[in-house]
Order: C-alpha cells, then structure tokens, then sequence
C-alpha cells in the first residue's frame, strides 16, 4: 500500500475560506481544491458567519481583520455554539498584532497561517485540523447514540417526559455555580442524561407499578445505577458520566445504594445530579404518587440537607432555582 500523501485530504471536506481579498480567497483555493478539499468562500465576516452556522462547513478559515465582523468574533460565536464549537478555525494572519493573535486564541482559534503562505505548511495543517475533527465526530457519534438509547427508556414512561433534559440542564448551572471546570460539568451534563439509563434493565411491570414495590421488586430497581455505569464506562473521552450514573442514589448521611457512601466520598458530580434528579421527581407526576409543586420541593431539599443531600448542592440548587422568577418558570414548565 503506497503512503499516504500529508499534503493531500484524506477525505471529503469542506472548507470555509472567509477573506474581503478576493485574490487571497482565489489564492487559497487554488492550493486547497487540486489537494482534495471542497471550497466554500465568504467575502464578509457577516456572510462568513452565516454560511458556518447554516452550512456547518469542516473548517473554517478566517482572515482577522475584516470589515465588518472579524475573525475573531466569528470564532467566539462559533466556539460558544454547542453544535459547532469543535469546528476547528485556522486564522490567517498578515499584518496583525500580537494583541489581535491573542484575542484569536482567548476566542478558541485552533491555528494560525501567515501571509504570504507556506503552502506545504499550510495543507499539513489543514489535514491535521480535519484529522483530529473526523476522529471528534465518530466520538460525538458514539455519544448520541447512548444518549438516544437513554431516551428510549425514558420514553417508556410517559409520565417522566424530558426528565433527562431537565435533570441536566439544572444539573449543568448548579455545577457551574459552585466553581466547577468545564470539563467536570461536562461529566455532569452527561451524568444527567444517562443516570436512568440501568433501567432499560427493569422490566416494565415494575418500572411503571402503580402501587409500592415489594422488597424484590426495589432490588431490581436498586440495581439500575450499576447497571447503567457498566453502560456508559466506555465513555470516559467525554469526561466520563460513570460517577454520576453510578452513584446518583447515594445518600450524603451514608443510607444510599449502591455502596452507602457517606458525605464527600461521594463524587461531587454525583452529589450534584442527585440534587436535580430528586427535585424533578418531586416536581413530576409519577404512577404511585402525584406531584408536589415548585415551592413544596425547595421546602423537601431544605428539609434534607445533610441527610439525603450534600446541603452546598442543596444551597446551590436553591440561589439557582428558588427565586420567585425561576421558580414561575418551573411551575409554568410543570
């Protein structure tokens, strides 16, 4: 088998080239369409964001100084859209200055080319950018589909509509509340959506009971947390969900399943979905019980600091949720 060619594209991309140049946009795609690249160009920053945010190109790249929205801004608008803040952006840079370069890399830019272009420079450095983008993809991919899988099980029980988006979006402002990094409330965004999916294992005679379990009963239900951890430990490229689906049931006083760890054994990701996880239930009709309202709920967290729940989630919890807007919010979301 012959080498592979560094200089050329190892599959089909797309490639925004945005520059008010029209020979520098000529320039570029000259180098970049005989090397196996597919060619969009924008001449303004304004068309240039709208054709990445509409057309979803590969990778972008963006001179910084354009007239009217420049490089840069385009990057932070791109990098801050969940659903195209792995687009990798490759600034070209001319006359720029070192100021410009460092609010193109405060922005989130993945490289920089200058001008004039060093065109073998530049083809490694596209098909390095697209590599590692490809590779994104098919991990993102994987990521979709356990969290569909979580959603087929959440569709079993109609009365538990969009629990996982709720659980984790409130999860995801209460981490980030108490100080948490990025890639930790990544942990916890994905906790939250995948900490019910061990009950795919449930059957749904109990799942759904209308009444109380008998004691065999719960220990299936109680078997859910492990269950769904040894689902989604191969996600650990995500900043792994596995404590938080493992240990969501554990009780801050050391009565929870499935291990009875006590206080800050607990991993804070857990500690933290476990909160929103109970606020929703409370706040949700379920088949052996009716709902509680907004304020009732506070009341119960409140109620269970130091027992059931780490009582800074729970305070956390409440400055985020318990104002008399967010909570209208809630109650008109219920």
């Amino acid at each position: 088998m012959p080498p592979t060619d560094p200089l050329r594209a190892t599959w089909p991309a797309t490639v925004l080239v945005a520059d008010d140049d029209p020979a520098a946009r000529e320039l570029l795609r000259r180098i970049l369409e005989p090397a196996g690249y597919q060619i969009r160009e924008a001449a303004t920053g304004k068309e240039a964001l709208a054709m990445a945010e509409g057309e979803r190109p590969d990778l972008l790249i963006l001179d910084i100084t354009m007239p009217d929205i420049d490089g840069v801004t385009i990057c932070q608008r791109i990098k801050s859209d969940p659903t195209t803040h792995l687009t990798p952006v490759i600034h070209v840079t001319g006359l720029t200055t070192r100021e410009q370069r460092l609010r193109a890399l405060a922005a989130g830019s993945d490289d920089f080319v200058g001008k004039p272009f060093d065109i073998e420079e530049l083809l490694v450095r596209v098909r390095s950018l697209l590599r590692t983008k490809h590779l994104t993809d098919h991990l993102v991919s994987i990521e979709a589909v356990v969290v569909a899988l979580a959603r087929t099980v959440e569709a079993r029980d109609q009365y538990t509509e969009l629990h996982l988006r709720r659980v984790a979006d409130r999860a995801v402002e209460v981490a980030r509340r108490m100080g948490m990094s990025e890639r930790e409330v990544e942990g916890v965004r994905l906790g939250g959506l995948l900490h019910d999916l061990g009950k795919i294992a449930v059957p749904d005679g109990v799942l759904l009971k209308a009444g109380p379990l008998d004691r065999a009963e719960f220990a299936m239900v109680r078997k859910h947390p492990e269950a769904g951890a040894e689902i989604v430990r191969p996600l650990r490229a995500f900043e792994g969900p596995e404590p938080a689906v493992l240990h969501h049931h554990e009780h801050f006083d050391g009565t929870g399943y499935p291990y009875g760890l006590r206080g800050e054994a607990i991993p804070l990701a857990a500690r933290v979905v476990a909160v929103a996880d109970a606020f929703d239930a409370m706040t949700t009709d379920r088949p052996y019980r009716a709902a509680i309202g907004p304020a009732g709920a506070f009341q119960r967290l409140e109620d269970g600091r130091d027992e059931q729940w780490d009582p800074s989630v729970v305070d956390s919890f409440l400055a985020a949720y318990a104002g008399s807007s967010a909570a209208e919010e809630i109650a008109e979301g219920l």
